[in-house]
């Protein structure tokens, strides 16, 4: 599989945001991604961001646009991403800082991890977590 061999992640989660550029904005200074590419056309309308959080990386980008991807996406309801971080206290922590909805506390799992959810301002579910998925336990 792609990706597999050099540990380079060969899954990516897409969203598309009614304002992609508040979402960008909320997911870099209140949720700790790093803002690696944003793509605006002249209107200043996201046509494409990724944003990465560890080895991660998440793609984002306006709603109303043209195109196949945004075309099967119109309509579509929110999504819920996973994204393990190291500290989840001191995320959890940032996250409040800046106003984001808590949905559940940072609360330890019976499988081992800690993880606490949020909403972002359009209904999307982030789940932060101490386990990783596909690594020895």
């Amino acid at each position: 599989m792609a990706g597999s061999a050099t540990g380079v992640p060969s899954v990516f989660p897409t969203l598309l945001y009614d304002d992609a550029k508040a979402a960008v904005k909320m997911l870099t200074e209140a949720l700790g991604f790093t803002e690696e590419a944003v793509y605006e056309d002249e209107d200043g309308t996201v046509m494409h961001a990724e944003l990465s959080c560890g080895n991660g990386r998440v793609m984002l980008g306006s709603k109303g646009r043209e195109g196949v991807f945004a075309k099967a996406m119109r309509g579509s309801g929110p999504a819920g991403v996973y994204v393990t971080v190291d500290d989840i206290d001191a995320h959890h922590a940032r996250a409040v800082e800046h106003g984001v909805e808590i949905l559940m506390p940072p609360t330890d799992q019976d499988y081992g991890s800690r993880d606490y959810m949020a909403r972002d301002a359009e209904g999307n579910v982030w789940s932060f977590g101490t386990y990783s998925p596909g690594t020895p336990g």
